[in-house]
């Protein structure tokens, strides 16, 4: 038939048999023939030499030689009988570096209150209601588990006015309104108006910082036009205050009720006090669920 093709049988070197079309033969030649061409191309260019110049040559390795430990002599006799210099060791500070680092110590201790939209200002009178106490109060112990952790209870505890945690704690009670605003905890009552719970319930004439206009929560804060100080409680103590309110009235004083003018300016003068009633027995920890 015309659309057969032609088929051969060779053996190969190892005496197997195997079929080879004329086509396939045909294809073989035309290959031989090109890598004929290509071969003859490349040598005329030159390139079979030019490819064996780029090959690398492997360099030869180098030894390391180490250096003996004993520190050369000096050249200059002026200086052979001074003690040589240490460059490991540390430095001392330049001028500026140790300003840096009080310039942060000062930072950290910055407080920072946004603005409201009323002045905050106190007279003396505010001062005077400021509160004392004759015993420190120890934080984070009275209604705190062996853990540390606050106990809350919803069902037997009780409203902190300054903090709004329902605990089981000891809590203050107003003798002038006798309403829930009048309860504080132990550690809100030390922490923010610098008073011991204790010596509060003893107290028959004891009334509460909002009925002595001097609370600083952040519902009575909002009240008045102020916005709320956060957890500032380490910063002012750091600075020498007792308390936040102490902090608060003491920096935030009219001119007036100063100089006896009549400005209402606020004269941010921090005077640190220095009593007894400031040390604390234990450690100062912040209060993850406060919210004062």
């Amino acid at each position: 038939m015309g659309n057969q093709r032609n088929h051969r049988k060779e053996e190969d070197g190892g005496g197997a048999v195997v079929v080879v079309s004329a086509s396939s033969q045909h294809y073989e030649q035309i290959r031989e023939q090109r890598m004929k061409e290509n071969a003859e191309r490349m040598h005329k260019l030159g390139l079979l030499n030019l490819s064996l110049k780029l090959k690398k040559t492997p360099r030869p390795q180098i030894k390391k030689i180490s250096l003996p430990s004993i520190q050369p002599q000096r050249r200059s006799s002026r200086i052979m009988t001074l003690p040589s210099v240490d460059y490991g060791s540390k430095r001392p500070r330049a001028p500026h570096q140790q300003h840096s680092s009080s310039s942060k110590k000062k930072k950290e201790l910055e407080i920072y209150i946004p603005e409201g939209t009323n002045p905050e200002v106190y007279t003396e009178e505010h001062e005077k209601l400021l509160g004392d106490c004759e015993t420190a109060w120890e934080l984070y112990v009275d209604g705190y588990d062996e853990d540390g952790e606050r106990i809350y209870d919803p069902t037997k505890g009780e409203k902190c006015h300054q903090c709004r945690l329902i605990t089981i704690s000891q809590l203050t009670s107003c003798n002038k309104c006798e309403l829930p605003q009048g309860q504080l905890c132990g550690d809100c009552l030390y922490t923010r108006y610098g008073e011991n719970v204790r010596e509060a319930d003893f107290n028959p004439q004891w009334t509460c910082p909002c009925c002595r206009e001097i609370c600083n929560c952040n519902s009575c804060r909002r009240k008045n036009g102020w916005m709320p100080t956060g957890n500032i409680y380490n910063k002012v103590v750091k600075l020498g205050f007792k308390s936040v309110a102490h902090y608060l009235i003491k920096t935030r004083r009219s001119v007036e009720s100063i100089e006896g003018s009549g400005a209402e300016n606020i004269v941010a003068q921090e005077i640190p006090e220095t009593t007894q009633d400031t040390t604390q027995k234990g450690p100062i920890r912040t209060r993850r669920a406060l919210r004062s």
